[in-house]
């Protein structure tokens, strides 16, 4: 790993969300408490020969007793798979508030599960330059699911959630590895607050940001505070479907994007107020390709990548409209990712509140 930059040591890693993987199975996790994007070799040597549908029955309670904590305490973050051995990989915080450990976690098709150990590691960082200031003091609303976080309100009949934590919370919201570069999306320290980064790999060069605006339908203006929540490249990475709280959906194309230029996104669908997206994945079938979208209060959506492309943009305050999609069958679906292009893995939610790992052949969505 030394070709990338990666140095046996213990990393100063304070809190984990967005992770996703890159070049050799080498694993980026998104510090937003110290402002860092961590570069770890998790040391996965491990292969198959055909994918493994990956089935986990209880998955919150497996990782309860495998932390000694109570199942409330087991807090996850993200959700990667990595590309060669199909293991799943999580980032989770054991605990909650300023005491809560930050911990990544491997799962294996079986449900067995271990922790990958964050001391004497290969590794690199790569410091996030223009995150919010801890002093900021501007604020970031979310809506979130179960009864363990947040604040419970009520707006036009509709109970929700929701989250307000420093901006700087929102530094990393999401990351993909696309062509050599880390794309990260969140909030910066500038006026216009939403960003999305461009990061070289290995982390010897500074990163190229794009402030974002974005035609927000539901509230009827322009906007470049929010921060993307989720997004997905498709189209040979020549472009990223994004997705926003209350919840228009944008396309960028990443072939347009100049250095410090601001970016307008086209915005090509509403998927509704009072929602926030959780999860993003493309997979291709019968030769086409097609995004999920899992949200928190409206079924799983599916869209079609010919359609994206076909959208004129939105700007008028009218919803749901836009381009066309599907509701899929599978429910309480959170995290995403593609496994191996010929299964899609879902967490989902149970009746209870559990978390389960569910397997879908690209076939049936």
């Amino acid at each position: 790993m030394s070709k990338y930059g990666l140095e046996v040591g213990t990393p100063d890693i304070k809190s984990v969300g967005s992770i996703t993987f890159g070049p050799e199975g080498i694993l980026f996790v998104a510090d937003n408490v110290s402002a860092n994007i961590f570069a770890l070799d998790v040391g996965d040597s491990g292969s198959v020969s055909e994918t493994r549908p990956v089935d986990v029955d209880g998955l919150d309670a497996r990782l309860a007793s495998y932390l000694g904590c109570d199942r409330g305490d087991v807090v996850i973050r993200d959700m990667a798979v990595h590309p060669v051995s199909q293991s799943v990989y999580l980032s989770v915080m054991r605990g909650r508030g300023v005491d809560a450990t930050p911990l990544i976690i491997r799962v294996e098709g079986d449900g067995s599960v271990s922790e990958v150990p964050l001391t004497e590691i290969a590794f690199s960082q790569a410091d996030v330059s223009d995150a919010p200031d801890e002093s900021d003091e501007r604020v970031d609303g979310q809506i979130v699911l179960g009864e363990d976080e947040g604040q419970e309100f009520e707006y036009s009949g509709v109970k929700l959630r929701l989250t307000r934590e420093r901006l700087r919370t929102s530094t990393v919201t999401d990351m993909a590895w696309v062509d050599g570069l880390l794309l990260v999306a969140g909030a910066s320290n500038e006026e216009f607050s939403s960003t999305l980064r461009r990061i070289p790999f290995p982390f010897s060069g500074d990163l190229v940001s794009n402030s974002l605006e974005i035609y927000h339908v539901s509230h009827g203006m322009y906007e470049t505070a929010s921060p993307i929540r989720k997004f997905v490249p498709y189209a040979g990475n020549t472009s990223v479907l994004a997705s926003y709280t209350c919840t228009p959906v944008v396309h960028f194309s990443l072939t347009d994007l100049q250095a410090g230029a601001q970016a307008k996104g086209r915005t090509v669908a509403e998927l509704g107020s009072m929602n926030q997206p959780l999860g993003m994945v493309s997979y291709v079938r019968d030769g086409k390709e097609y995004l999920l979208v899992s949200n928190t209060r409206h079924p799983l959506i599916k869209i079609a990548c010919s359609d994206i492309d076909e959208q004129d943009g939105l700007h008028e305050p009218k919803e749901p409209i836009g381009v066309p999609r599907a509701n899929l069958a599978p429910e309480g679906v959170t995290r995403m990712a593609n496994l191996n292009g010929s299964h899609v893995l879902m967490m989902q939610r149970d009746a209870d509140g559990g978390i389960n790992l569910k397997s879908y052949s690209t076939a049936s969505l």
